[in-house]
């Protein structure tokens, strides 16, 4: 991970214009500096660390703020090689998608009868304004939640809660206790949640499986006006 020790953070991490706006008070609190000192320490000791610099941010470089219409909250990225590129739940094409992938993707079958796509990667999702954000941003190699109150939580809470503050009528997708936690940042009488279980092989069975987000997601938002997300 590249992250030069005499830039600032904001030029260490490219982030897209209208969030670097909503958010450039965050990169100068204690609490960023020490998250960017605490990375600068895992490349000195020569850790792996998912994913690469330049796509720490990807999930805000491919949803402006302003084309956020549906959020879907993960926990941390994933930690095995070449799997992480900087949206929740997706891997690049060529990976295998991993179990929660797998079941997200048959949950959209069931659903809406999409066929299962040979591609893990979410960038398509991204890109019709679904902001696939991880609490977490980066993770060590085969250690999950090792970056774990580090400082992402802080950044992606007040992502969050921007979101809830200067966008209305956005779709939140909270999956799993860990997202759920997020709720209280949620203006409810703004924006719509839905809940399920994780899609984890572990849960997926216990409320995820069956709970047809994705079709509701799409009357919500045709209910507004809004162009559909195409799964």
């Amino acid at each position: 991970m590249t992250i030069p020790q005499k830039s600032t953070p904001i030029n260490d991490l490219i982030l897209e214009a209208r969030w670097t706006h909503a958010t450039k008070e965050e990169f100068i609190k204690p609490y960023f500096i020490e998250l960017k000192n605490f990375l600068l320490k895992e490349q000195a000791d020569n850790q792996v660390v998912y994913p690469s610099t330049s796509q720490i941010f990807k999930a805000f470089n491919n949803t402006p703020l302003n084309e956020v219409k549906v959020v879907i909250i993960g926990q941390d990225p994933y930690h095995g090689s070449g799997q992480a590129h900087g949206l929740c739940f997706s891997v690049p094409d060529g990976i295998k998608p991993p179990p929660s992938l797998q079941n997200i993707f048959k949950e959209i079958k069931s659903d809406l009868g999409n066929e299962i796509p040979t591609s893990g990667n979410l960038e398509r999702w991204a890109k019709q304004g679904v902001l696939l954000l991880n609490s977490l941003l980066t993770v060590r190699a085969n250690q999950p939640a090792s970056h774990h109150k580090k400082g992402w939580e802080q950044f992606t809470d007040k992502v969050i809660e921007t979101i809830s503050k200067e966008k209305t009528e956005a779709v939140f997708l909270l999956w799993g206790r860990f997202a759920q936690e997020k709720e209280s940042l949620i203006d409810q009488s703004k924006h719509f949640i839905l809940k399920a279980a994780h899609p984890s092989p572990f849960s997926a069975y216990n409320g995820f499986f069956g709970c047809k987000h994705f079709s509701k997601t799409n009357e919500l938002l045709r209910q507004q006006g809004k162009k559909e997300i195409i799964w």
